[in-house]
């Protein structure tokens, strides 16, 4: 009578369609053995996944064999993992790089059998497709976030994607308005229906969705407030893509900051003519309390707004550019003017003060020089 095998030991043999089987003792669940098994052409390939997962089992790491794809622990991962944790538009953002990047290539590959040299081809693949270095990183970002969700729940006892680097991604630097370049901008929106909110989005960095998400009860014209507590977000894609409002990403993006006297009275302006549109609209009026609706009130599209944005660059004389980058020149203006960059990084609302300092580091490079050239006029002069 054979001896009992204890958990950890393995046994290899051949089976009738010629493959060659590894059998590994794993322990006991609810009283019942627990065994996974290995299957390869050839013994050696049996044998070399009996040792490692011989390996892992002394090691407290779990031996699971899943036959899960890819692009099945994707889809699950994404509803399940993702959906109920983050905000929808991010959500929406990892399924269509799940859907058009990583399953396409990656999907085939059974989760537990998913190697490092895999990630590695995929990454020079889309490169080669001409996708951007950025967003290459971002579906090794997304593939890592899911692998490690795998590790925690014991599907693997490694994430293989965290062994990859990334793509190399230069460093990008928006468009920058000059303090004369800003005032030409500005002057192309007086009297305009959004002047307010170019005058805002540029004293204050706002984004575009926070502009388009503010409601007058987040003014406060006494005070000289305004209090960024949600965000408009487009949602989807084509046809069946809605636009909604959703609470900002991080808790440091939800924020309040102080607004210049000129801001006030474009806002108070902006008011009175909102008021008249609405009288104008009639029962047609939709009222959600928005600072910056459309003409019946309703939220107003951001595609609406990118197409105004770029009417006023080209009156201005302007070049093209972001609207965005009308936070980066508002950034950039504040610390040319010697803001210091702790209330910068509270205005712009972002989460490290090291994210600020390497965004504007450029504006950091010219004052630096300014500092030498006064220093030389000074050393010069006394000569």
């Amino acid at each position: 009578m054979g001896r009992k095998r204890n958990a950890g030991e393995g046994s290899i043999f051949q089976r009738k369609d010629g493959r060659w089987c590894g059998s590994l003792n794993v322990g006991s669940e609810g009283g019942r053995r627990r065994r996974r098994h290995f299957y390869a052409e050839t013994a050696g390939e049996v044998r070399d996944a009996l040792l490692k997962a011989r390996t892992e089992l002394a090691a407290g790491l779990p031996v699971i064999v899943e036959r899960q794809s890819i692009a099945a622990y994707l889809q699950d991962w994404l509803e399940n993992s993702v959906k109920p944790s983050v905000r929808i538009l991010t959500h929406e953002q990892y399924r269509q790089h799940a859907i058009l990047y990583l399953a396409p290539l990656l999907g085939h590959h059974k989760v537990v059998k998913l190697a490092p040299q895999h990630v590695r081809s995929f990454i020079k693949r889309k490169l080669e497709d001409g996708l951007s270095p950025r967003t290459v990183q971002l579906s090794l970002v997304i593939l890592r976030k899911a692998l490690g969700q795998a590790v925690k729940d014991g599907l693997i006892g490694r994430n293989v994607a965290k062994l990859v680097d990334g793509p190399r991604v230069g460093h990008f630097e928006g468009k920058t308005l000059t303090p004369e370049q800003a005032r030409q901008f500005l002057d192309a929106a007086k009297g305009e229906r959004l002047e307010a909110l170019y005058a805002a989005a540029l004293a204050v960095a706002l984004r575009m969705g926070e502009a388009l998400g503010l409601r007058w009860l987040d003014i406060d014209s006494d005070r000289r407030t305004l209090t960024v507590n949600r965000i408009l977000e487009r949602v989807g894609r084509g046809e069946g893509s809605t636009l909604q409002f959703v609470e900002p990403k991080t808790s440091r993006s939800r924020r309040t900051v102080n607004l210049p006297d000129a801001v006030v009275r474009a806002l108070r302006s902006h008011r009175v003519r909102q008021f008249e549109e609405r009288l104008a609209a009639g029962s047609r009026w939709q009222e959600n309390g928005l600072v910056f609706p459309n003409t019946l009130g309703k939220p107003l599209d951001p595609h609406s707004l990118h197409d105004d944005f770029k009417r006023l660059l080209d009156r201005a004389g302007l070049s093209d550019m972001r609207f965005h980058d009308l936070r980066h020149s508002a950034a950039s203006l504040m610390l040319a003017q010697g803001i210091p960059l702790r209330s910068i990084q509270d205005i712009l609302g972002h989460s490290s003060i090291a994210l600020t300092a390497n965004l504007y580091a450029h504006v950091g490079d010219q004052l630096r020089r300014e500092a030498a050239d006064a220093m030389d006029a000074i050393l010069a002069g006394s000569k």
